[in-house]
């Protein structure tokens, strides 16, 4: 079997910013899935690579519903994962875009966790969102002894106040619609001079919530 099965890293945002290695790949592509966060809506990370597709690459989207349904989300999961490794059978170079990297907070894992981890399977990092967002604000993330935690701002708020207490600089990641929530945490914990928060990093010219600018909602 000749086929094989891609997972694509696309950065946290702008084109220039995917890996070399993830760009000849896309050129090379019989078909590329792309996730969608809205049934019939456009693919950002399809956006982000669009410009490396070879001339004759399917794209085929698919929707992942956000939704709290699991059963939803699981059917989902499945029958993407089946059509991919369907392609791969057929003997197709397949690819699956993720934004940012494809093994941090990713659709992909869920797909991964079905598809296992056969020969005809590569996965291609990524440059992740807080790493660009480190270095647009030209704020080094960790240094010799210094911890280094990323956690999901939909934990538990004692998980992230723990964190908080233990590491010496922590990501937190998915804040949008519990901004209150952590400004708070992190008042509380004596923090709020020392974060940094910022949205969508790349490209250059988007939003930024500086140090100077946190006192603003």
């Amino acid at each position: 079997m000749s086929g094989k099965l891609y997972a694509l890293s696309s950065g946290p945002g702008a084109a220039d910013l995917i890996t070399v290695r993830a760009a000849r790949i896309l050129g090379q592509l019989d078909v590329l899935y792309a996730p969608a966060g809205r049934k019939g809506g456009d693919s950002l990370a399809l956006s982000i690579v669009r410009e490396y597709l070879g001339a004759h690459t399917e794209v085929r989207c698919c929707h992942f519903p956000m939704s709290a349904d699991s059963a939803e989300k699981e059917a989902v999961w499945n029958d993407v994962a089946a059509a991919l490794a369907q392609e791969v059978a057929a003997d197709r170079q397949v690819g699956f875009i993720t934004l940012g990297d494809a093994m941090l907070f990713s659709t992909w894992v869920f797909l991964l966790q079905r598809i296992g981890c056969p020969d005809w399977l590569e996965i291609v990092p990524g440059v992740t969102s807080f790493a660009a967002i480190a270095a647009r604000a030209k704020t080094p993330l960790a240094m010799e002894q210094q911890s280094l935690a990323v956690i999901s701002c939909t934990a538990p708020e004692a998980d992230i106040a723990a964190a908080l207490r233990q590491h010496d600089s922590l990501v937190l990641m998915k804040v949008y619609g519990r901004f209150a929530r952590i400004k708070a945490l992190l008042a509380q914990a004596g923090l709020l001079d020392a974060a940094l928060m910022m949205s969508e990093a790349t490209p250059a010219g988007r939003a930024v919530l500086a140090p100077s600018a946190r006192g603003q909602r």
